[in-house]
């Protein structure tokens, strides 16, 4: 990642940037790394930046003259259970939506590919020809030639002891050879970027792991190349090595190595062997290679890599120090992501952003909790196990939970609630568990749960906790023309009203999408996603330089529940507010409920009538209990989100990001076309150039699909786009999802989206697939 990002730095132009290396370059994790490059990840752009990578490691070798090692044999996964196959049928399904070349093959033909594996459990496969491997530290010997031909600097054998910070600015960086005076660091430390971030006052949460793989001597049936096979069922990757055998794992619980025990002196280091713990792994593997019962073991290899609380790396500028960027936690796929990870650190380095989307690795996405030593050592071991997970709809990790409660947490284990992690959060997913569910692809246990929620929220009345969400109070004297200048939408409106806006950047695409509530001339409350807290409130900041304006924090000051339903008019009245029926759509009002104070706003993101309710958080008790005993019934995540995309409402990291302007969401309708905010030219050329909506709804013809998202969207047999939201529709009874097209689509065209390679027809329409109009949350 360093030389990468240096290498980058040096092509876009700045001509002083230095990398300085503590030992000797790849001496960290690099020299062990197996080096697998594997192209598909999850989403678009993830992949995207890895088929950057490969590109970039050919063309190094063109550049320099040094080879790297590119190895292009394939890659076949193979799938010994039904959930797993659908799985990789899954992944086949997104590659080509990526444009990535893959093919489902027989376990025959698979056996042909490998022949020394055992097929016999082998129920398909998946074949990749593109991918391969490289030699990692001839990689980083091309990036540093073709670095050093283009004036960059390297300087091995130095230290760094501390870095210097003014004002939350980087001002230097103090190494054993002395004093750089510098205003940007890339902080691509690897297994020390945690303790190197916290010199800088940064939170880093990456935490090392032992990683381990097996090296043969020569083995009968292994001459030249062999595809890399994938036994993920078996948490297995193997490929040749020298005539022999490499096979390596990411068992179910990695093994974490606590601070400190990898010092200065760990230099080209391994860790002790530990067949104890590698043993299930080694039955697997002789399960699925009998040869290896008569090989020759060469070493048992204890590498430690580095791993993040979600399992994605760190990319991007920190929320708590400016120009200290993080380029680290790459998780083991150091090597595929590091060509186009390293571009992508040296772009946001150098204009302020990636150059393309990449939230999912966003420097700023971890709340402060998950930086606790403890929590990493719980959490890190699970994530390395997960590499290999089948991808079902609703898993949850299980360690490092229960960091942060909502108010109402015991209310709602005693309604069986079943709780998901969002930002350290504990939610609510659904309600009336007796049972943990059982992953499928299928139609997921909860189906009924939710069903009768939304059935409460249609015909009755249920609460909808939003307490997460992030709330940024601005307040001061120039607060209306501070919102002005960093909303797109009408920040102007008078006291006692709420406020849509997106939030964009220069290039006229998503930072965020917000709602306001103006409560006086001088003070706004903002109201953001759960997971965008810490990133929304550092751009925010970013921005204040100027203003007379105060940016405060209050999330975990105030609770807020959404009463939404036909009978929300009704309960309020009986827990004292009658008046609330009065109020205005897109107003905000003082009412007391259950003896209790509370804003209510009239808006609605489930699309029934009702109110948001933001209260003291000590006061949520009371007024839930109100609530509930007057005929509310509680609703999770999962009953908002079939609402939610009933109503093709958009959502951050789903339909809306940093590559999609408000009129490709089909939300120019509320942003400024007088301008005078941050993004206005790029929006108006977007606009001028013709630019059109592209997120439609899409209902599935099948009552049994379960479209989970990133599906392909076919018509006449060319893709036109992705799913990007999915659910099952309860109010419209059917399967349902919102997606992407490329190219403008008649309402009511027929289209296939591919689910784990099975077509299913769906009726795509532009605008909600229910009340187009708006009318019942207008009542």
């Amino acid at each position: 990642m360093g030389c990468s990002t240096l290498y980058h730095l040096a092509k876009m132009g700045v001509s002083d940037a230095i990398l300085v290396e503590r030992n000797k370059l790849t001496s960290g994790t690099t020299w062990h790394s197996a080096a697998q490059v594997r192209a598909l990840r999850h989403s678009q752009n993830l992949t995207r930046m890895i088929q950057y990578s490969v590109d970039l490691y050919a063309q190094l070798e063109a550049e320099t003259g040094q080879n790297v090692g590119w190895i292009q044999k394939g890659s076949l996964s193979i799938a010994t259970n039904p959930d797993r196959l659908v799985h990789i049928k899954r992944q086949e399904a997104l590659a080509h939506a990526y444009g990535i070349d893959a093919v489902s093959v027989s376990p025959a033909e698979a056996k042909e590919r490998w022949p020394l594996m055992n097929a016999d459990d082998v129920l398909g496969a998946v074949w990749s020809p593109d991918d391969g491997r490289v030699s990692p530290s001839d990689v980083c010997a091309a990036l540093v030639k073709a670095a050093k031909g283009l004036g960059a600097k390297i300087f091995e054998e130095t230290g760094v002891t501390g870095i210097l910070t003014e004002n939350g600015r980087v001002r230097g960086v103090e190494t054993n050879q002395g004093t750089i005076m510098c205003d940007a660091i890339a902080l691509c430390t690897g297994l020390w970027s945690r303790e190197i971030g916290a010199m800088a006052g940064a939170e880093v949460p990456a935490l090392a792991c032992e990683h381990f793989y097996l090296l043969t001597k020569p083995i009968e049936g292994i001459t030249g190349n062999k595809p890399t096979l994938s036994d993920h069922d078996n948490h297995l990757y193997i490929r040749d090595d020298s005539g022999g055998l490499l096979v390596g794992c990411f068992e179910p619980m990695g093994k974490p190595i606590a601070p400190g025990i990898l010092d200065e002196s760990f230099e080209f280091g391994l860790l002790p062997e530990d067949w104890d713990h590698f043993e299930p792994m080694m039955m697997n593997a002789l399960h699925r290679l009998p040869a290896l019962e008569t090989a020759e073991v060469k070493m048992l290899l204890n590498g430690p890599e580095s791993f993040t609380p979600d399992g994605t790396f760190m990319l991007g500028e920190t929320a708590e120090t400016k120009g200290l960027f993080l380029g680290c936690g790459m998780n083991s796929v150091g090597i595929a992501s590091g060509g186009g990870a390293g571009m992508n650190l040296a772009h946001c380095i150098v204009h302020g952003h990636t150059a393309y989307d990449l939230g999912e690795a966003d420097a700023k996405r971890f709340a402060p909790v998950f930086n606790s030593i403890d929590h990493l050592m719980a959490r890190a071991p699970e994530i390395l196990g997960t590499h290999y997970d089948i991808a079902f709809p609703g898993k949850q990790l299980a360690t490092a939970r229960n960091l942060r409660a909502l108010p109402l947490e015991q209310d709602y284990k005693r309604a069986g609630a079943h709780m998901g992690q969002f930002y350290g959060w504990e939610r609510p997913l659904y309600f009336g568990k007796t049972a943990e569910p059982r992953l499928t692809f299928e139609r997921p246990d909860w189906f009924d749960h939710v069903a009768a929620e939304v059935k409460a929220a249609h015909e009755s009345a249920a609460i909808f906790d939003a307490s997460s969400f992030g709330k940024i109070d601005v307040t001061g004297p120039d607060a209306e023309a501070f919102l002005l200048t960093t909303c797109a939408g009408f920040m102007g409106r008078a006291p006692g009203s709420v406020i849509y806006t997106a939030v964009l950047n220069e290039r006229g695409t998503f930072e965020s999408d917000i709602t306001a509530q103006r409560l006086a001339q001088d003070h706004y409350r903002l109201f953001v996603g759960t997971n965008a807290i810490k990133r929304d409130l550092a751009w925010f900041r970013s921005h204040a330089e100027g203003f007379d304006v105060a940016l405060s924090d209050r999330t975990e000051s105030y609770a807020v529940l959404g009463l939404m339903g036909p009978d929300a008019a009704r309960i309020a009245a009986d827990c004292g507010a009658p008046e609330l029926q009065e109020l205005g759509y897109f107003k905000h009002a003082f009412a007391r409920l259950a003896g209790k104070d509370v804003r209510a706003a009239r808006l609605s993101y489930v699309g029934e009538a009702g109110w948001e309710l933001t209260m003291a958080a000590s006061d949520a008790p009371a007024i839930y209990h109100a609530l509930t005993r007057a005929g509310a019934k509680p609703a999770g995540l999962y009953a908002q989100t079939s609402m939610r995309i009933e109503k093709g409402f958009c959502a951050m990291g789903h339909e809306l990001d940093g590559d999609v302007t408000p009129i490709e969401a089909g939300l120019d309708f509320a942003t400024r076309k007088g301008g005078g905010f941050i993004g206005d030219k790029a929006l108006a050329a977007r606009r001028d150039a013709g630019a059109v909506a592209q997120v439609v709804s899409l209902k599935l013809a099948d009552q049994n699909a379960v479209p989970l998202g990133h599906e392909p969207i076919y018509l006449n047999g060319d893709i036109i786009g992705q799913t990007s939201s999915c659910a099952y529709g309860h109010r419209i009874d059917a399967p349902i999802a919102l997606g992407h097209i490329k190219t403008p689509v008649a309402d009511g065209t027929t289209v296939q989206i591919d689910i784990a390679r099975k077509m299913f027809d769906a009726t795509l329409i532009t605008g909600p697939l229910f009340d187009p109009e708006g009318t019942r949350m207008k009542r």
